[in-house]
C-alpha cells in the first residue's frame, strides 16, 4: 500500500474542518449524522473536535456489493433521530461521484430540518457526477481505491489511522 496521509495529517484536517464548522454552527441546534460505516471514525473524531452542544445520529447507505462492484444505492434510515427543526450536518468518508451523498441530501430535507450540510473528509479528483459539492472538505485526492481511517476494501483495513491507496498486490490477498 502507498500511504496518501498519514495519521498527523489527517488529525490537522479534522481539526480545521471542526473549526469551520463551530464557527457556522455555535449557537444552533445541531444534529450531525454520519454515514455508516465509512464515516465511524471521521465521525468520532470531528464531533471530539467541538465544544458546543450536539446531536450525533447515522444513517445507512451503501452501493457497493462484493468487493469494489457499484449496485443501485440502498438508503436505510430507521436508525436516524428526528431532524425536525434542527440544523443536519451529513458527515461521509468519500465523495466520489456524489450520487450516494446527492440522495442522502434529498432523503434528510424530507424530514423537516432548518437546514442540511455536508461535511466529507475525502473528494476524488476528476470523479464528480452530480451538481452539489459538499459544504466542508479535508482532503483532495487523486483518483485511487483508498483504504483506512474508516474506509474499507471487502471488511478490511478500516482500523488503519492512516490513508493508503491499494495497489493490486493488496488487493489480490482478499479475493471476492
Amino acid at each position: 500500500m502507498k500511504t496518501l496521509l498519514t495519521e498527523t495529517v489527517i488529525q490537522d484536517g479534522v481539526r480545521r474542518i471542526a473549526q469551520q464548522i463551530a464557527h457556522d454552527f455555535r449557537g444552533k441546534r445541531l444534529t450531525m449524522m454520519g454515514v455508516m460505516t465509512g464515516s465511524v471514525v471521521f465521525l468520532a473524531d470531528l464531533m471530539r473536535q467541538l465544544d458546543f452542544p450536539l446531536r450525533v445520529g447515522v444513517v445507512w447507505a451503501s452501493s457497493y456489493r462484493a468487493s469494489t462492484t457499484r449496485g443501485e444505492l440502498v438508503v436505510n434510515t430507521p436508525m436516524m433521530p428526528s431532524v425536525t427543526g434542527d440544523h443536519v450536518l451529513l458527515v461521509d468518508d468519500i465523495f466520489d461521484t456524489g450520487h450516494t451523498l446527492d440522495r442522502l441530501l434529498k432523503e434528510i430535507r424530507k424530514c423537516g430540518p432548518l437546514s442540511v450540510h455536508s461535511a466529507v473528509l475525502l473528494r476524488k479528483q476528476g470523479r464528480r457526477e452530480v451538481s452539489l459539492d459538499p459544504d466542508y472538505v479535508a482532503f483532495e485526492i487523486p483518483d485511487e481505491f483508498v483504504v483506512g481511517y474508516g474506509l474499507d476494501y471487502q471488511g478490511h483495513y478500516r482500523h488503519l489511522p492512516y490513508l493508503a491507496a491499494l495497489e493490486p498486490d493488496d488487493m489480490a490477498k482478499w479475493p471476492s
